[in-house]
């Protein structure tokens, strides 16, 4: 099934990097399947972390009950879809989906950019995310407005029972 790209709509949004979306199949029987998306460059504050709770509305705001493309590369460990995800722009609603939802999340400070699968991203990509971030932090943008912000991944080292796979 990997990879693939769909035009799907978001139908849940589980924290600030994790959602679920319905998309289409080749199937009549059944029409639309539900997939469950990591979007892949980012990693947001968790549940029960500073700013988790933002960084679930921020997504929303972006991309709840919205029509997604869905570019996903690989699957995790958690059996989720990991991918890049573009929504038509708060400005253009109906246009093209040409606003990198990861993106957004890290240049409003919502989210890290997650340099340790930046090996992932293309050379602009990665460009991109460097300096959406460097720009967010120089701003105190969202979670760069804490003094010392912690990272989505030292939070879950030390706190192991709140990490896993998304609520539902």
């Amino acid at each position: 099934m990997l990879p693939f790209a769909a035009v799907c709509l978001v139908v849940a949004i589980f924290d600030g990097d994790t959602l679920a979306a319905r998309c289409p199949t080749q199937t009549a029987a059944q029409p639309y399947s539900q997939v469950h998306v990591r979007i892949g460059p980012i990693d947001a504050p968790e549940h029960g972390q500073a700013y988790g709770t933002r960084a679930k509305q921020a997504l929303a705001r972006l991309a709840y009950r919205k029509d997604v493309r869905l570019d996903c590369y690989k699957q995790d460990r958690y059996q989720r879809q990991v991918c890049n995800i573009w929504v038509a722009p708060p400005d253009s609603p109906g246009g093209a989906k040409t606003l990198d939802v990861g993106l957004a999340l890290v240049t409003q400070g919502m989210a890290w950019w997650y340099r340790h699968y930046a090996g992932e991203q293309s050379a602009q990509a990665r460009a991109q995310y460097r300096f959406a971030e460097r720009e967010a932090k120089a701003k105190r943008a969202g979670l760069w407005a804490d003094p010392r912000p912690v990272p989505p991944w030292a939070w879950r080292r030390a706190h192991p029972r709140h990490h896993g796979p998304p609520r539902h």
